[in-house]
């Protein structure tokens, strides 16, 4: 039978550019992280989307 091993991966949310790209990697629930490729105009558009979220104030 083979070893539990934890994921690894895990940590904080993390935004760095690389290259051309930015990538943003966010933890997820059960372990692991998603990581999403995004160029100057969409992290923009992220970010706008974000802030015009309700609740948020």
């Amino acid at each position: 039978m083979a070893a539990m091993k934890p994921r690894t991966g895990d940590g904080a949310l993390e935004v760095v550019k690389e290259g051309r790209c930015f990538v943003l990697r966010m933890p997820a629930d059960g372990g692991g992280r998603i990581v999403i490729e995004m160029n100057a105009e969409e992290v923009k558009n992220l970010g706008a989307a974000i802030e015009a979220c309700e609740g948020l104030n």
